[in-house]
């Protein structure tokens, strides 16, 4: 296999297999997999690139040339972390705004899947600027990261969505945070290798919070097909 091969079965295949788990774990009100998969590719495409834009004006990670700061790990974490959860954001406002979106699993789907279109997308770039192997390694930790911090943002817009809140900050807020806190400690580990134990403590975190908003939005769309059943209706999808 080439190096272009290489890089682009890592970054992809992975990528659409987590979603691929993830789009079956939502078993009670199934989404549209044309909705599913235009997120995915809105997070692979133009959130990757108002991402890219930015950060090569915000800082010298991408392009050449002068950053506004200096790149220090805690301003390039902190940029990226700014950037980034916004730019997926716009990938799941598009079943949002479709109506699409009526609960937690909904925004747990959605939110994957803008993450893991991003995560494969930058893994590709990743892999044409520093080889192949940073791809394949980067191919078994930034999805999950990713599909991590883009589901507690989709989570926020599953509640909107239901009018149980009003305001998204708290989630972009955590999303951003912990994206920082992952990036930071990338950052720093490749001076101070010890620090790879953050990133793994961190992965942890995520996982968990991915099995808890996926538990609870099975949960929400259990008690509505038991609703819809005593009703005597069902769901109009």
């Amino acid at each position: 296999m080439d190096v272009l091969s290489t890089v682009v079965f890592f970054a992809y295949v992975p990528a659409l297999l987590i979603m691929w788990y993830f789009y079956h774990l939502d078993k009670y009100e199934p989404e549209p997999k044309k909705y599913v998969l235009g997120t995915f590719l809105l997070g692979a495409t133009l959130s990757v690139g108002i991402a890219f834009i930015l950060e090569s004006i915000l800082t010298a990670r991408w392009l050449s040339g002068h950053a506004l700061l200096p790149a220090s790990a805690f301003y390039l974490a902190l940029v990226a972390g700014i950037v980034e959860e916004p730019a997926k954001a716009l990938a799941i406002r598009l079943p949002f705004k479709a109506g699409q979106m009526d609960g937690i699993m909904d925004g747990v789907v959605y939110g994957v899947a803008a993450g893991l279109g991003f995560a494969a997308t930058e893994n590709v770039l990743y892999g044409f600027g520093y080889g192949a192997a940073v791809t394949v390694t980067r191919a078994f930790l930034t999805p999950f990261a990713h599909a991590g911090w883009s589901a507690v943002v989709g989570v926020g817009y599953g509640l909107k969505s239901e009018g149980k809140i009003h305001s998204l900050l708290n989630y972009f807020l955590l999303a951003i945070f912990l994206h920082f806190l992952w990036d930071y400690y990338a950052f720093m580990s490749a001076a101070i290798p010890q620090y790879n134990i953050m990133l793994i403590f961190l992965l942890f975190i995520n996982l968990i919070l991915l099995r808890y908003f996926v538990i609870l939005g099975q949960r929400e769309d259990l008690a509505k097909q038991w609703w819809y059943w005593f009703v005597g209706g069902r769901r109009n999808v």
